[in-house]
This record gives C-alpha cells, structure tokens and sequence, in this order.
C-alpha cells in the first residue's frame, strides 16, 4: 500500500539557529532540497519502474537518480560554485554533474564515488549527498528510507539534514547551534545503565562474533534497520541511544545524521575513538561509535 503524499512544515528554530552561524540560507536551500526529493520518494513509493544493480548487495532505482538530481539542481541553482559528492553521480566540481541515464557528458573534475577528495583550501564548500539511504528498504516497500545533505566546509560538517519522508520526520543540525527534529529542538535521553540502552548495531561478519557477543551482552537489544543515516540521526533524540558500526560506512552515509547525533548530546567517533569525519576516507572505509558520553568508551573497549 503506497503512503499517502507529505507535507512539511517550515521549521524556524533551525533556520534561527542557521541564522546565527551564518548559514541560513544554506540551511534552508537544504530543508529545500529534501523535501522535493521527499516528496518524489513518497508519489513513487512502490511504483518503481527500473531497478539497477551496482554489485551483488547494492542497487540503485530510478528514484535515487532523480533525486539526487533535485537536490543537486536545487542546490546548485543557490550556489553555482560550490562542490558536489553524491553517492550516485560521484564527485564533481563547478561543472554539470552527469547523471545515469542522462545526455551529459561527466564533468572534467569528476571521480567515482568511492574515491573521496580533500577540500582544496580555506573556504572550500562541498555538498556531500546520498539522495536515498536505504534502497533496498525503499524498493521492497519497506518505510525505512532517508534523504541526507550535509554541507562541509573548511573540511568539517556545518549542516547536516536527513528527511525521513515516511513519518514526515525532518531532522537538521547546525555545528554549534543544536539539532532539530521538525520546529523541535531534540536533545539525546541520558540513560545510566548500559543494561538499558537500545542500539542499532552493525558489525562485519567476519572477524567480529566475539566483540558482538560482548556488546549484545551488556545492552538490552540491538536493531539494524537497512539505513545508516537514518538509524545515526535517530541517536539526536534517543530512539536509538547509541550507533554501533565500526567500519563499512561511506562519507554520504555519515556526513549529515553525524552531526545531528553529536549536536543531540552524543560522543560520536570512529570506530577506534578518533575524529568522525574524514573526507578523504574511502567509500566503505568509515566506521562511527556513536553513544551517550557516560557510555561511550564502553563501547569502543567491547570492540577491541
């Protein structure tokens, strides 16, 4: 059964909160941009007409091409200048991104998608997109999906936005200025008892049962959801308390719903306690701990 068509409001606390860094435009051109992709998420919600396949495990459907093409055409309609790296398109510079499917040619600054690229300087802006965290969820029928923009600069999250179109849920963080769900302002549930805590927990599948076991151990129950973005922003207002991936991550994947979880109140690191956003790491090659402070380096000695 499709899901009915969304409406979101606009939320002005973040947009304050955008405006006092210095980025409320920026903020709201991504509000934006999430909702039209949003929004042709949910018209296409179980209609899809094409399915096509990057690897054994990973397919791409014709809705996250499209999307990724609002949100870029949306955002590149505001600020012509800046840089792109979406998951679907890979990484461009000034030029017109290539889509699949299109007439374009690739853009003379484009690499593939799993290899990253440092800012170039002081200044430098780069939007980091993955149009739909959670296609197989979406191409099944499952409501578990998200859209994620974040926008880096100077090598550093500054905003960050994950649309769960399904609830009609509109996450968003400004660095230093709080994170939001909808016109809400959410902060993450201390719990004192790791015994009590609910984590959404994805460990490779070799190499890790016994640190698995160990952490399965001392919560209450772990979840894996089929969207990373979605489960990490989830961490900003508790309904996950904490975010266990040690590795298997890409930037896109990261980028927005991090800083969400770590504006919430969590402490959010790599899998081995360092920084949680590196732009020059590989695609597949991040890993996030994201947890309550009280409990988070709880979890990094399970992992050892």
């Amino acid at each position: 059964m499709a899901l009915p068509a969304t409406r979101f409001s606009d939320p002005a606390p973040p947009l304050a909160a955008g405006r006092a860094a210095g980025v409320e435009r920026e903020l709201s051109v991504a509000l934006e941009a999430a909702r039209l992709a949003g929004a042709l998420q949910i018209e296409r919600y179980e209609r899809l007409e094409r399915i096509i396949h990057k690897s054994v495990h990973d397919v791409v459907t014709e809705v996250d091409t499209l999307s990724e093409q609002l949100i870029i055409e949306t955002i590149r309609g505001a600020f012509p200048a800046d840089r792109f790296l979406a998951e679907e398109s890979g990484h461009s510079h000034q030029e017109r991104a290539s889509f699949p499917g299109s007439s374009d040619a690739p853009s003379a600054e484009a690499v593939p998608a799993g290899r990253s690229r440092q800012p170039t300087g002081p200044g430098d802006r780069i939007w980091i997109i993955d149009p739909l965290d959670g296609t197989v969820n979406y191409a099944n029928g499952i409501p578990i999906f998200c859209v994620s923009i974040a926008l880096v600069v100077d090598g550093r999250p500054t905003i960050g936005v994950v649309l769960d179109p399904a609830r009609e849920d509109l996450y968003c963080a400004v660095a230093d200025g709080g994170a939001f769900l909808n016109d809400i302002r959410i902060r993450s549930p201390l719990k004192e008892k790791l015994s009590d805590l609910v984590v959404h927990m994805a460990l490779p599948p070799y190499g890790f049962a016994r640190r698995e076991n160990r952490v399965r151990k001392r919560i209450r129950v772990a979840r894996v959801t089929g969207s990373a973005a979605l489960a990490l922003a989830w961490v900003g207002n508790g309904r996950f308390d904490a975010f266990v991936q040690p590795r298997g991550l890409s930037v896109w994947d990261v980028a927005a719903a991090g800083l969400i979880a770590a504006e919430g109140g969590s402490r959010v690191t790599d899998g081995e306690g360092h920084d949680w956003f590196d732009l020059a790491r590989q695609s597949r090659g991040v890993g996030i701990v994201a947890a309550p402070p009280d409990h988070h380096a709880t979890f990094l000695e399970l992992l050892r």
